[in-house]
């Protein structure tokens, strides 16, 4: 795939609301935030975090932003700084979250964890108002 090709490629799934694309760019951006809840695989970081989340989470070198977004549970701003969806729900089990609860929080819709469950059992997202930023805003 030439260049252009991939930009053309990345730029169309970028259009397309609630898409967050996970290429080299994102892992770069989002390695630390990553192997930081890689981290909590492990039972004695998951009690390290438990027990001073400031010092362990300083223990990572996360930027500000990424600090700020796993402080205050932002899963979309961890999406937009690199998170990979993956990982992140390494997270979301630490907090006690199902993976219905973490789609819900990562819908940017402000839906109900039912209301979450109920749309992927009744086949997803309607694409009714969700095919492209461009179009939303051009009407």
């Amino acid at each position: 795939m030439s260049m252009s090709s991939l930009m053309a490629t990345r730029a169309g799934l970028a259009d397309i609301p609630g898409t967050y694309v996970f290429d080299g760019e994102q892992h770069r951006l989002g390695l630390r935030l990553n192997l930081f809840c890689k981290s909590l695989d492990d039972s004695r970081n998951r009690e390290r975090f438990r027990q001073n989340p400031q010092q362990y989470l300083g223990s990572h070198a996360l930027s500000a932003e990424q600090l700020a977004a796993v402080r205050s549970r932002d899963w979309l701003a961890m999406l937009r700084l690199g998170g990979n969806i993956y990982y992140l729900f390494k997270l979301a089990i630490f907090d006690g979250w199902s993976m219905q609860h973490a789609g819900a929080a990562m819908s940017g819709t402000g839906m109900s964890v039912d209301e979450f469950r109920q749309m992927m059992l009744g086949g997803g997202r309607s694409i009714e108002g969700w095919r492209s930023r461009r179009e939303a805003a051009h009407g």
